[in-house]
């Protein structure tokens, strides 16, 4: 996969503030990209950067090989679709997907032809003639998909364009989004501080911190393989517990207050393995419950059951386990016949020894 946009060390300053620091990243032909961070992290700054909305105080954008510095937005080969959608209300569908195309001076027929194929990709074929002020919202975002998308960009920008749907609009306009990439095939960038938008609709996400990349990679290598506590807390849940990393004959061995030890391989740390203290990172899932009359785990911890929450098709667990003072979190799939504990109740806590992540330093775990 080429490379369409590549910033090298990209610095933003508003004032004293440091908004964007050295930035370096490459971004393929075709590809759906997330820019992924807390609120002030610098990742709307980076696209506005890339749409040339803001201009870099150091550093540099190409886009397709070509340098962008000094190249306006309206020249770049880029469309946004802004968060608040910017829909004209007093035009009707079609007159707001044509609006671009009017100010290139294509002709009334090529306009039409635009114009019908873009709503029609977009699910809104033969509602030209609405009002935009009677859509709803979530027509309201395809018709902004649709206007950015009739001029043909190589890059289509998007600044969190699913946060002011209801839940149950945006999961649909998620899959929607990722189904209309793949069909058009140009490259998306996605702008979002939701973890879960980032990880179903992305084929790569960076991570932004303060105003850099902290980590870049797939949905699941970021998931299963942070590079650090920062990025494994902040992408789904993650329990952190504290212990030592001991070196042996044969290799190198966690050993974790309150699970006990295991044995630990290379890629299970972002950095080089050493002994000492450290922080070891556990998702839910890698945690289970053992239930009465079933055989001991490989690996197996003892425990109380500290808190509960039933979602119906999972019951999430806080367990208590012995000699720990803060608890852990783990998910169980409720199937039938299976008993649900309740607060206060003993429990087994099983744990796959694979998927540990060690973090260096002993934290604050």
């Amino acid at each position: 996969m080429s490379a369409l946009i590549a910033l090298s060390g990209a610095q933003k300053y508003f004032g004293a503030y440091h908004a964007l620091r050295d930035i370096d990243l490459e971004i393929g032909e075709g590809e759906f990209f997330s820019l992924l961070g807390p609120s002030g992290c610098g990742k709307t700054t980076l696209l506005r950067a890339i749409a040339g909305f803001e201009a870099l105080d150091g550093g540099s954008v190409h886009i397709d090989g070509h340098d962008m510095a000094g190249v306006p937005a309206n020249r770049r080969p880029t469309n946004m679709v802004f968060q608040s959608y910017a829909i004209f209300p007093h035009l009707s569908v079609a007159e707001n997907v044509a609006f671009g195309l009017r100010k290139r001076g294509l002709d009334a027929k090529t306009q039409a032809e635009k114009v019908g194929g873009a709503l029609e990709m977009v699910g809104l074929g033969g509602y030209g003639a609405r009002a935009a002020h009677a859509l709803s919202g979530g027509q309201r975002q395809r018709v902004a998909l649709a206007r950015a998308l009739v001029l043909e960009p190589k890059v289509l920008l998007l600044d969190e364009p699913l946060s002011a749907l209801d839940r149950k609009m945006r999961e649909q306009m998620q899959g929607e989004l990722r189904r209309l990439q793949r069909h058009v095939g140009i490259t998306f960038i996605l702008v979002t501080h939701d973890q879960e938008e980032a990880l179903i609709m992305s084929d790569r996400i960076a991570v932004m911190f303060d105003g850099g990349i902290t980590q870049i990679d797939s949905p699941e290598g970021l998931y299963r393989r942070p590079a650090s506590r920062e990025v494994g807390a902040f992408i789904g849940q993650m329990n952190f517990l504290s212990g030592q990393v001991r070196s042996g004959s044969e290799g190198f061995v966690a050993q974790i207050h309150g699970l006990g030890h295991a044995p630990l391989a290379a890629d299970q740390s972002a950095e080089p393995l050493v002994a000492g203290q450290a922080t070891f990172g556990m998702r839910p899932e890698s945690l289970s419950l053992v239930f009465d009359g079933q055989a001991r785990a490989a690996s197996e911890a003892a425990g109380r059951v500290a808190d509960r929450a039933y979602y119906g098709d999972m019951t999430y667990y806080e367990v208590a386990l012995d000699g720990v003072a803060e608890p852990v979190t783990l998910s169980m799939k409720n199937m039938v016949g299976q008993p649900v504990l309740s607060v206060g109740d003993a429990a087994r806590v099983a744990w796959d020894p694979r998927a540990l992540i060690v973090f260096s330093g002993a934290g604050d775990a």
